[in-house]
């Protein structure tokens, strides 16, 4: 490992120029640029995500921290590893102190490999506009985590008013495993799906997926029933044209298989690392048309796969936006004082 400390963009690529070289072998073949942009708090457990999908997927990391963008003085800290800890992959550290972390792309950009495709993924909450940070406009893909939102259910709603073909979200991909057993379910039937319900607590971004998923593949409506008793998607319930009832129930890492005129089936459900989704997510780098009709449905809105997969960039401020926001509030307070 290399740690530089208040260093520039260009020391930081000679110093992974001159890392490759040392490392050789483990150092090539690289698949695509992982860009993660995380709270501090969330390296580590960005890293250990990172390590395990760069195991599938051998990348080149980016991991970019910003703090503190109201600090005077602009610091870039950075620790570059290949081939190390973080295994199959080259990864470069950053932390970004004041004024330039608004500009991380000056650092980013030229530590992206040429000629692969860029995945960004935000670990933690997502912005209300992807277009207002450069390093979602230069990517290919776009990987957010509505369930780190304040309001994940309402965050996914705001992933469908901002969303462009490439973007998805980890909400989806936890689905999978639903998806499959659900959808196994009818190898040995035709019978149409009437109604369904989906037993979830009202603020899982999952089970609003899943209801936008049915809706867009069965032409229904599914009930949404809330309940307090179980952190997650508790439970999907499917009827069908001729009768039959069919059930998916979570129990812990299982899932239990009900249908009308049948035994009881126990079926592997199990909650996956986030190392796992994310390697899921880099298997395509191309748009999900399906998570963009399950979104769309899910949102109450139509044509997510027409919009345009580009993004212009739209410039951003955070720090004057949070003074002009306190100050309209100061001003509010004493306009209401008698």
């Amino acid at each position: 490992m290399i740690g530089l400390w208040d260093t520039t963009g260009n020391e930081v690529v000679k110093a992974l120029a001159a890392e490759r070289r040392s490392a050789g072998g483990v150092a090539s073949g690289m698949a695509l640029t992982l860009i993660v942009v995380v709270d501090e708090k969330r390296v580590r457990e960005a890293e250990a995500a990172a390590t395990i999908a760069a195991a599938a997927h051998p990348c080149r990391l980016l991991v970019v921290v910003r703090t503190d963008v109201e600090r005077e003085r602009n610091r870039l800290d950075a620790e570059i590893v290949v081939g190390g800890r973080l295994g199959p992959c080259e990864a470069v550290v950053t932390r970004m102190y004041g004024r330039l972390a608004l500009h991380a792309e000056s650092v980013v950009m030229p530590l992206l490999v040429p000629d692969v495709p860029v995945v960004t993924w935000w670990h933690g909450e997502p912005p209300a506009e992807i277009a207002t940070d450069f390093l979602g406009v230069v990517a290919d893909r776009r990987i957010t985590d509505t369930a780190q939102a304040a309001d994940p259910v309402d965050a996914l709603r705001q992933r469908a008013r901002d969303y462009a073909p490439g973007d998805t979200d980890l909400a989806w991909t936890r689905i999978t495993p639903w998806r499959t057993l659900v959808a196994g379910a009818f190898d040995t039937t035709e019978a149409r799906v009437t109604a369904a319900t989906v037993v979830a607590p009202r603020t899982d971004p999952t089970a609003a997926l899943m209801r936008g998923w049915l809706t867009a593949r069965l032409g229904i409506d599914p009930v949404w029933e809330h309940t307090g008793e179980y952190p997650r998607m508790r439970e999907v319930q499917l009827r069908c044209a001729n009768g039959d009832e069919l059930t998916l129930t979570r129990d812990d890492n299982m899932a239990v298989f009900r249908r009308t005129g049948q035994e009881d089936r126990t079926l592997p459900l199990v909650r996956r690392p986030l190392g796992d989704e994310l390697a899921e997510e880099l298997r395509r780098l191309d748009a999900d048309q399906v998570y963009a009709e399950a979104l769309g449905a899910a949102a109450g809105i139509s044509g997510l796969d027409q919009r345009p997969a580009g993004r212009v960039h739209v410039w951003k401020d955070p720090a004057t936006a949070q003074r002009a926001e306190a100050g309209v509030t100061a001003h509010a307070g004493t306009s209401a004082t008698p």
